[in-house]
């Protein structure tokens, strides 16, 4: 810091020397992490960004994405914004308040070892051009998703070759990981594309091409990714068709004039009908004009512990969860170091006024 200069300083110096927020320590801590037997290892991304790994060292990050939302106050003319997602969803002229609200924990580009990335969707915030092209350059990982994604991976210029079409039903597997593609419940998805692009489906539009529910099995347990989905009651034939330990629920505020995110009640609904043994929500921490205080879920789930048999855990951006290690845990507190910090510590007295 004492070399320093604010003469040298730009704002280009400052996003590089301060984005992403927390450097490589998350591409690191992944990267040593040694997952045992019989167990796995996850972290949150951010939004619905997943990034799993197995004792087979096998790595896959679903909804990896490093964007964000809205900079600026600034209306963009309506004619200009008419086809964006977040007024295609709403119906309004105005844009809403979305201000990404977490920061960037992992940097895409600092990423070696990775062998598939997974989409559950085509929105903006579950598919990104930026992690597309690092992993592109720097790995020979593969892009897989429902048939919109892998269109929209090849029109940025990821090789057909490296992308894998997924239907409900159908499976891919890397390592000791399988992930078979279920039926989504995304109903925001089915409104929120434009009416014309390179992009356009068919009309009235097809879900299974847009959007799919994950389920991923591992040799230590199983998990079900439920992207931007609602509330359904095929949840109910997905948790007899599967063993599912750990569920994923969109969760979130709803602004007036949207519904695109499940409720609490609708995440516990969706855990109980898929006999989920840990309900984890996610996506509620993303945006501002969607975020949620997390103890509203705790309160319901506690309300209703004597006829729900399953356990809620409240994860935060970057934190690890090792199954089944962790799912007794009910909340994730960061590190803060301890006695290991002081491990070979110089002999420096404690001052007296200690």
């Amino acid at each position: 810091m004492s070399k320093t200069s604010i003469s040298n300083i730009t704002k280009s110096t400052w996003l590089q020397d301060v984005f992403p927020e927390w450097g490589t320590w998350l591409n690191e801590e992944i990267k040593a992490e040694q997952v045992p037997d019989g167990k796995f290892a996850m972290w949150w991304l951010g939004c619905t960004g997943i990034w799993l790994k197995t004792p087979a060292k096998a790595n896959l990050a679903f909804d990896f994405w490093v964007g964000r939302g809205r900079s600026t106050k600034k209306q963009v003319p309506f004619e200009e914004r008419k086809d964006f997602q977040i007024s295609r969803m709403t119906g309004g002229r105005e844009l809403p308040p979305y201000l990404r609200s977490i920061p960037v924990v992992i940097d895409p580009f600092e990423i070696d070892e990775i062998d598939a990335v997974i989409s559950s969707h085509i929105h903006g915030d579950h598919i990104d051009p930026y992690v597309a092209a690092a992993v592109c350059k720097n790995t020979n990982a593969v892009f897989v998703g429902p048939k919109l994604c892998v269109k929209q991976w090849i029109e940025w210029g990821v090789p057909a070759e490296r992308t894998h079409a997924l239907s409900p039903g159908e499976t891919f597997t890397v390592k000791d990981v399988t992930v078979t593609a279920l039926e989504s419940f995304d109903r925001t998805v089915l409104i929120t594309e434009p009416p014309s692009g390179n992009l356009r489906g068919k009309m009235p539009p097809d879900m299974d091409e847009r959007a799919v529910n994950y389920h991923i099995d591992t040799p230590g347990g199983s998990i079900y990714h439920s992207g931007d989905s609602h509330f359904s009651n095929r949840y109910f034939k997905h948790g007899k068709d599967y063993n599912i330990d750990v569920a994923f629920t969109s969760y979130g505020k709803n602004p007036p004039g949207s519904t695109d995110k499940m409720t609490a009640c609708d995440c516990l609904r969706t855990a109980q009908n898929l006999r989920a043994k840990v309900l984890i929500p996610y996506h509620y921490d993303l945006w501002s004009n969607q975020s949620v205080d997390p103890r509203e879920l705790e309160l319901l789930h506690e309300f209703n512990r004597h006829r729900l048999d399953f356990l809620l855990y409240i994860w935060r951006v970057g934190g690890k969860f090792i199954y089944p290690d962790d799912k007794d845990k009910q909340r994730y507190e960061y590190p803060q170091g301890g006695e290991d910090s002081f491990t070979n510590e110089p002999n420096i007295p404690y001052p007296s006024f200690l």
